[in-house]
């Protein structure tokens, strides 16, 4: 079977070299509150409204924008790792895939539904951004533990 909406093989490796970095400067800039202040610029905004300012429609505003690069290449990346062909792609791969993504989507909005019910203010916010990644991180972790005991089975019979 074709699969016309999967990267080439060899994206899985650039993908990886661009998430693994990312994710783990992404938890650095989380927890210690970690930027780079040479990022620190005049950038373009669709819809700036301002605390204790004015609101408009388009308009510049200064903004680090390390947590912008950070989350574009976490999501190139991450994109890149799920969506790669394997070497061995078949059938019972592709069923691995889309059974892998459809347990990434439940339990991601499983996670979204509980804390839409019980947490509040700005910890939601965390979820929510959070979430942005978790679907694309449940998949290739479930994905890829999948793909393991697959070829640790057909290891053992061979």
């Amino acid at each position: 079977m074709k699969s016309s909406y999967l990267f080439p093989a060899g994206f899985k490796k650039i993908g990886w070299a661009i998430f693994i970095p990312t994710f783990i400067m992404g938890l650095f800039e989380i927890v210690f509150e970690w930027n780079l202040e040479f990022l620190t610029v005049q950038v373009p905004a669709i819809f700036v409204n301002e605390i204790l300012g004015e609101s408009k429609f388009l308009g510049f505003i200064e903004n680090n924008i390390f947590d912008e690069i950070l989350g574009a290449a976490m999501i190139v990346g991450s994109l890149l790792v799920a969506f790669s062909k394997e070497k061995d792609e078949d059938e019972f791969i592709s069923k691995l895939r889309l059974d892998s993504l459809v347990w990434a989507i439940y339990w991601n909005y499983g996670i979204l539904l509980f804390a839409m019910l019980f947490v509040y203010d700005i910890s939601f916010y965390f979820v929510m951004l959070f979430n942005m990644f978790t679907v694309l991180v449940f998949f290739i972790g479930r994905f890829n533990y999948q793909l393991w005991k697959l070829r640790k089975a057909i290891g053992r019979e061979e």
